[in-house]
């Protein structure tokens, strides 16, 4: 067993040692949580708010917002100097919710409260820690179109024309999808390209597509480490300088490889990877009937996270429209077959052993999205159990030798983005036990909230949009996280506890259908939240107005009921939407 499975298991098993010894009334147990609690209580003196009357406790929220909508009314696009300076307003509001949450609002007061309190703190936590790391990766991001053009022109001229090998790797894809993906090969502008057709699955079609098509026909007899193998395999049966992957619903754009290749004229460069774009919509923005304003979701991250992982030489590997040099994929030992990602682990490798990784952020290529709803969650769940194998194998970014520390804190943030679906999940059930327990796991009062949350929160709100290039708002980005919260939480806890226990699962393309579904597995979770929600809200309204009339002593014992109202319409809302 693993380190981070042992450490899994030990925090929870720790968790419930405490809870017991604390229940059975241990004299030593009760001491500590006393004093913290005192602690809580008794925050530094710096942590005081500001001797003014409640209206102008507002006045750095309204500050605050009025200069980063200047900004971006100056930079409506983001600049290196108009990004740099609203990312640090965005780390210093930060920084001062994480202090003011840590020395001030835990409710220590009984063991019911405390559980819960410091569960909803370190799951924020974790979800904070990973924006931190991105916030302050987006202070370098990175723009090569101006290198692209200057390293294309020895490619148009002839000068540099290393040998290509064009990979199409199938599994049970249709013929008619593979037979665009080899043609828009074919009318690359470039002549010193071979492409192969690698069949895993030994169909008679797909030998005679390549044969009616001219292109190489490779199969193996056995489909062992599925696309990883499958692409190993074709290593050994070619010879190209450079290999270029294409999943096979991904056509590119006939000047690809003029746009890719001039890169690796620079022989520390050993990979290339350039965006997803996709020429049908996702199935949320369909169902929501927003196809033609929402750009499918993965857009969003290869829009603003692999710009950022650029500017730190942490670029991911997105397995499909990339260029690879063969001889730095060789001596990194080939495409890594421990992990479901294994896309994902060999740029890994290939950055330990000191190579380059480029993020072209061109629209060179595109390929269809998950057609439904339950392509989408298979596609997202493979994703998340092929990433966090990670903590598993010997190239764990947190571990493997050669990686200096930002780029260590740059993987980190991406395998955080996985957690957060358990924080997802706690966030939607914790106005339930607002109503239903009598737990106030914030202990705060409404002036706290505005000088400390407020500014964090609206700021936040309202720049997140311009700090991704207009490719998701922040309300929507939430819908989209909680659809699939509850089996992707899931997966996280039985991945961390048995991580190989599933294969790889392809993703079914072209299969789309104008028949009505409903997905009752995505949706039950939900349907049973929205309606104990509902019920936690008529409580939570009802206890609001009793607070009112009780003495004021024990009212700040339960201060913050009235915030449990706020979360529980929030929380309906999004529901709503996500089951929609």
């Amino acid at each position: 067993m693993r380190s981070p499975t042992l450490i899994l298991l030990g925090t929870v098993i720790l968790s419930a040692i405490v809870a017991a010894a604390w229940f059975a009334g241990e004299h030593r147990i009760s001491q500590i949580f006393e004093h913290a609690n005192i602690l809580q209580q008794n925050p530094p003196m710096w942590l005081d708010l500001p001797m003014v009357r409640g209206k102008y406790l507002l006045a750095p929220t309204i500050f605050l917002l009025l200069f980063v909508l200047g900004i971006m009314r100056i930079s409506p696009q983001p600049r290196i100097w108009s990004r740099r300076i609203v990312v640090s307003i965005l780390i210093i509001l930060t920084s001062r919710y994480v202090i003011w949450r840590s020395l001030s609002t835990l409710n220590l007061i009984n063991p019911l409260n405390g559980v819960f309190s410091i569960g909803l703190f370190l799951l924020e936590m974790i979800m904070l820690i990973g924006s931190i790391i991105q916030l302050f990766l987006m202070l370098n991001v990175k723009e090569r179109k101006r290198e692209a053009d200057i390293n294309s022109l020895a490619v148009l001229e002839n000068k540099f024309n290393p040998i290509v090998d064009i990979f199409i790797p199938t599994y049970d894809e249709p013929a008619f999808i593979l037979r665009r993906t080899i043609i828009g090969c074919q009318a690359l502008d470039y002549s010193n390209k071979q492409i192969y057709l690698l069949d895993d699955t030994n169909r008679s079609e797909m030998a005679k597509l390549a044969l009616e098509l001219g292109c190489k026909y490779i199969s193996r007899e056995e489909n062992i480490h599925a696309k990883a193998g499958n692409l190993n395999h074709a290593l050994t049966k070619t010879n190209g300088e450079l290999i270029v992957v294409f999943d096979a619903d991904f056509i590119p754009t006939t000047n690809f490889l003029t746009r890719t290749v001039g890169f690796f004229q620079d022989t520390n460069v050993a990979l290339v990877q350039t965006p997803q774009t996709f020429y049908n919509t996702d199935p949320i923005a369909r169902n929501l009937g927003l196809e033609n304003i929402l750009i499918p979701e993965e857009e969003v991250f290869y829009r603003q996270v692999q710009p950022l992982r650029d500017g730190v030489d942490s670029v991911v590997c997105a397995g499909t429209s990339f260029v690879i040099r063969r001889s730095a994929l060789q001596e990194s030992g080939g495409f890594v077959t421990e992990s479901l990602s294994e896309d994902y682990f060999t740029g890994i490798k290939l950055s330990a052993n000191g190579y380059r990784l480029i993020y072209l952020d061109e629209k060179l290529s595109a390929g269809l999205a998950a057609e439904n709803i339950s392509a989408h969650a298979t596609q997202r769940l493979r994703w998340a159990r092929g990433t966090l194998q990670g903590f598993f194998i010997k190239s764990n970014p947190l571990t493997i030798p050669g990686l200096n520390l930002i780029q260590r804190l740059a993987h980190l943030e991406g395998l955080l983005h996985w957690f957060t679906s358990i924080s997802r999940v706690y966030f939607l059930i914790m106005p339930l036990a607002y109503s239903f327990l009598g737990v106030i796991p914030i202990r705060s009062t409404p002036a706290e909230l505005i000088f400390y949350f407020l500014p964090y929160y609206l700021v936040n709100l309202t720049v997140f949009s311009w700090l991704n290039n207009q490719s998701r708002s922040a309300i929507l980005s939430d819908i989209y996280s909680l659809i699939l919260c509850f089996p992707l939480a899931f997966t996280v806890i039985q991945v961390m506890l048995n991580p190989f226990s599933k294969g790889f699962q392809v993703t079914p393309k072209g299969m789309v259908s104008n028949r009505y579904t409903f997905n009752w597995n995505l949706a039950l979770p939900l349907i049973i939240l929205f309606i104990a929600t509902s019920l936690s809200l008529w409580r939570n309204l009802g206890m609001s107005m009793i607070l009112t009339t009780i003495p004021q002593d024990i009212n700040l014992q339960i201060k913050g009921i009235g915030l449990g109202w706020l979360w529980s319409t929030y929380n309906l809302i999004t529901i709503g939407i996500g089951l929609l």
